[in-house]
């Protein structure tokens, strides 16, 4: 199937792209724009990416599908490139955002045009605000990394050295009031260095598919029967976890366990901690 290259009307530029400080003065689209209504997640990272970091970069991705998400990236060999491919396997679309035109004679990297083809025929879109012959140049793949944070709702970084491409991107996130996500790394790795920079700043860690669903506002419990929900309370939890088949008071609950207050405080603190359940003003409930 022939996916032809079209210029954008600016009515057709993608809203969230129009309210950055500095929208595109043009845009061509092969294939198509992101879903409505998807929560769209800018995943970049290192080129030189580590096998964990490419573990982490699949593992979060492939515990997406079925949700409204649409993942962007670069194209860039590394850690874009396994994001576009995890988004193909989980049967999400992905738009990818290249540092050169949408030509096939000029698209870079030159060895991801298998890829480019996979994801237009599996639904998404390849983007561009360079015209569609324009070669990528060291100054065009900064530009373009303001197209990816300007179009997406979260920007999620997996390994990035302190000074990085990548680093640029959350950079931008971060001007246009975009939500920053990054992946904690090894110590003893310099492109841990970038991520945990981040959130050191402010970033949202990641530790698993989960913790992004929550941030984009998903119920990530109603889908789980009970029995799986709660496959690894103990015995006590599970005791809680059934009086609270609806919200109870605090008074309520303390009096219903039948155990020593401090022991039943205690319990109730830990099953907060671990995001079980939820106190707000005295009246508890589960999550």
């Amino acid at each position: 199937m022939v996916h032809l290259i079209r210029k954008l009307r600016v009515k057709e530029f993608p809203e969230a792209l129009c309210e950055i400080t500095d929208p595109p003065a043009e845009l061509y689209l092969q294939g198509v724009l992101p879903k409505k209504d998807n929560k769209i997640l800018c995943v970049v990272g290192s080129r030189k990416f580590s096998t964990y970091g490419k573990e982490a970069c699949e593992s979060i991705i492939a515990g997406l599908a079925g949700y409204p998400i649409t993942i962007v990236s670069g194209l860039a060999l590394g850690i874009d490139s396994i994001a576009h491919k995890a988004a193909l396997s989980a049967g999400l679309q992905t738009l990818a955002v290249p540092g050169s035109g949408l030509d096939p004679k000029v698209l870079y990297p030159r060895s991801n045009l298998v890829l480019a083809e996979k994801i237009l025929e599996a639904g998404g879109g390849l983007l561009s605000e360079f015209d569609p012959m324009f070669r990528a140049t060291p100054y065009s793949f900064p530009q373009r990394n303001r197209i990816m944070a300007g179009l997406s709702h979260a920007v999620l970084i997996i390994e990035a050295e302190l000074k990085s491409g990548t680093l640029i991107t959350s950079k931008f996130a971060t001007e246009y009031n975009r939500d920053v996500f990054a992946v904690p790394g090894s110590i003893f790795s310099k492109t841990s260095d970038g991520p945990h920079m981040l959130i050191r700043l402010g970033a949202t860690p990641i530790r698993s598919s989960k913790d992004v669903l929550e941030a984009f506002g998903f119920d990530t419990q109603e889908s789980l029967p009970f029995e799986e929900r709660y496959a690894d309370a103990s015995t006590d939890e599970m005791k809680v976890i059934t009086l609270l088949a609806s919200p109870s008071s605090k008074g309520d609950l303390l009096h219903s366990l039948d155990m020593p207050i401090r022991d039943a405080n205690t319990l109730l603190s830990m099953m907060e901690i671990k995001g079980m359940i939820l106190d707000r003003g005295g009246e508890i409930r589960l999550i």
